[in-house]
């Protein structure tokens, strides 16, 4: 039978696609030859120590990959076998790349995971607390996603006064890394430029390793590190540990936790805001009572040191000094008076006139002095006599000698 190059080749097409086996297959191998065109294509090959086959993968299955092998990694490529008419080769027509076994990827992670340790990156002094009351929020996660939808819902359930702003990105695939880290730093960006944002999720739904990746991503955790907007991780389900989770503020174990971490609950906020008032009240009273009993304090000192009370107190100094003087000169002049009397007594007793009255006469020479001895008078003498009726003149006669 003779056959054009171009039956031969579409016989050999047909025999490849009607074969079930090629139609569905799952090669291990390893990868070589890894390039990625301009158009986005992939094209590698896949050795093991026996044989090579070439493989190619288009630009929208690539798209769609969490993760991409690189030269010399083991891997378990799924899709069909089929020919390329140009160049009559068979190749393995891939639509999904995944590391050969759950070992592999546990070891890219763990040796990302201390990297990342020694740089500092997981230490918890670098941790922010989180904003009890946020006023405005970002998302960062894919705007189809049922994330999205469940977050919404907590928060408007919890606190709808919270201000929320998407920033879409891609949550799987090859460019996933790259997207999401674009997406954190147009919040960061927005924070800076328009209006500040309080806090950040970056969220995912579940998935198997493979689909949850690109968080596993070093340029992922380097932009949650650098954001200056707190940063509460909610990606997968509560047993889905990513790189994000040991690098954000905080970790919540879903989508809906991270937006219950993110705001109070309206019952909570309320408890918390009427024991803070029981607490102000109380200090309040507190202090009112302290205040008061300074008040008195004060109050009875100024009393104590008022001008006007110190003005009463020397006023009634004075008005007792006032009666005690009065007193010591009543009781002076009573003992001046007794003294007078008295000394009017002895003057009494010594009046001349009372003596001269009795009966005596006082004898005066002229020259005024009182005769008190007749030797003291001479014959023919004038001598002045006084006695209780007057005076009268005598002339000595002669002198006699007392018997």
């Amino acid at each position: 039978m003779l056959l054009t190059v171009s039956k031969l080749t579409t016989r050999i097409v047909q025999l490849f696609e009607q074969d079930d086996l090629l139609r569905d297959v799952q090669v291990i191998g390893e990868v070589s030859n890894w390039r990625r065109a301009a158009s986005g294509h992939i094209y590698f090959r896949l050795k093991d120590e026996g044989a090579t086959i070439n493989a190619v993968m288009w630009k929208s299955h690539a798209l769609a990959q969490s993760w991409l092998p690189k030269e010399g990694d083991q891997v378990i490529a799924h899709g069909y076998v089929g020919v390329y008419p140009e160049s009559g080769a068979y190749q393995l027509y891939t639509n999904r790349l995944t590391p050969a076994g759950r070992g592999y990827l546990y070891a890219q992670f763990e040796a990302l995971k201390e990297r990342l340790r020694a740089a500092g990156l997981f230490d918890e002094a670098r941790k922010r607390p989180l904003p009890q009351l946020p006023a405005r929020l970002a998302i960062v996660t894919s705007p189809d996603a049922a994330a999205l939808r469940d977050i919404l819902r907590t928060l408007t359930a919890r606190w709808p006064l919270v201000e929320v702003i998407l920033f879409p990105t891609l949550v799987q695939g090859i460019d996933a890394p790259q997207r999401i880290a674009a997406a954190i730093a147009a919040a960061n960006r927005y924070s800076n430029e328009v209006a500040p944002i309080d806090v950040l999720i970056l969220a995912r739904g579940g998935g198997s390793i493979e689909d949850l990746w690109a968080f596993n991503d070093e340029q992922v955790a380097i932009a949650v590190a650098q954001s200056a907007i707190p940063v509460i991780s909610g990606v997968g389900h509560e047993t889905d540990f990513t790189i994000v989770d040991f690098v954000a503020d905080l970790r919540a174990a879903t989508p809906t936790a991270a937006a219950v971490a993110a705001v109070q609950g309206r019952l909570d906020h309320h408890a918390q805001v009427m024991a803070r008032m029981h607490t102000l009240h109380r200090r309040i009273r507190q202090r009112l009572d302290q205040e008061r009993r300074t008040f008195e304090r004060l109050l009875m000192r100024l009393q104590r040191i008022h001008p006007q009370r110190q003005l009463d107190q020397a006023r009634l100094r004075l008005d007792e000094r006032e009666r005690r003087l009065h007193w010591a000169v009543q009781r002076a002049l009573a003992q001046r008076g007794e003294r007078l009397r008295a000394a009017e007594q002895r003057l009494e007793a010594l009046n001349l006139l009372r003596v001269l009255a009795r009966g005596y006469s006082i004898v005066q020479r002229m020259d005024g002095s009182v005769v008190t001895d007749p030797a003291m008078v001479h014959t023919g003498e004038l001598l002045t006599v006084r006695s209780a009726g007057g005076e009268y003149r005598v002339e000595v006669k002669g002198e006699e000698a007392s018997q």
